[in-house]
């Protein structure tokens, strides 16, 4: 007995033995990778002998890692990064070895959308696409919230691994000029329905003019879809309100 307590206690001292012997490191400011591999040295300061350890391939400009399976490798690797902020993405670009220069000009990670897949011209974004990320800076125009960008149509092609820009996207188109359209009054409990032909084209929660058939009258209508507007009580709102045009796509 004695001797399986003197054993369990030497493997207990190994175990705590190992685990203090990981080396502390931190992640570098600016996540770069010159060549097609990303190794523990790309992402850590201080990581001495596992520099060269292979993380991951970066076939284009950039690559996402999950910060999770980052963090288990290292400790294999006998590196401890505590991840104490709890980054969940790290965007790796391509750039000089080490990227000593951009971290001297940018000194810090900041938490930015990155788009988690490739998107064409003309996609709509939904909200699998996108994940947070550190980067050494946002975009100026980098959103701050993933709704601003849900349900947005890109404006060309998107890389996997890129920061969200606000530039990217925008409204998808629903009424071309010339489109019949529905046009919808409701208030205090009524709703009536007419035709209308669209006098110039609209993205969802824009406003445009339109022609009522029979009357030939010209009205002001917000596009709520495909071939429907509102007017009226209903397209102020609409207009009015973020949350209302956010809620149309």
């Amino acid at each position: 007995m004695l001797r399986s307590f003197a054993l369990a206690a030497a493997l207990w001292l190994g175990a705590a033995a190992i685990a203090q012997a990981a080396i502390p490191v931190t992640l570098k400011a600016e996540t770069v990778s010159a060549d097609g591999v990303v190794t523990l040295g790309d992402l850590f300061d201080g990581a001495g002998s596992a520099s060269g350890v292979r993380v991951a391939a970066k076939p284009g400009l950039s690559v996402v890692l999950d910060a999770g399976a980052v963090q288990q490798l290292a400790r294999r690797a006998g590196l401890d990064w505590s991840n104490e902020t709890g980054i969940r993405r790290i965007v790796v670009r391509s750039g000089a070895s080490g990227g000593t220069a951009a971290a001297a000009a940018r000194p810090g990670n900041v938490e930015v959308l990155t788009y988690a897949r490739s998107l064409a011209a003309g996609d709509i974004v939904q909200p699998e696409d996108l994940i947070w990320a550190k980067a050494a800076m946002a975009p100026s125009d980098a959103p701050r919230d993933a709704e601003d960008i849900v349900g947005l149509a890109t404006r060309r092609p998107l890389r996997a691994g890129s920061a969200v820009s606000a530039r990217d996207v925008s409204a998808p188109q629903v009424i071309a000029a010339g489109d019949i359209v529905t046009l919808t009054y409701e208030a205090a409990g009524m709703m009536l329905s007419v035709k209308a032909k669209a006098m110039g084209r609209a993205a969802l929660g824009e406003g445009f003019a339109a022609q009522n058939l029979t009357s030939k009258r010209t009205v002001q209508a917000v596009a709520t879809g495909p071939g429907q507007a509102a007017v009226g009580p209903g397209a102020d709102q609409i207009l009015a309100s973020p949350a209302a045009r956010y809620a149309l796509r």
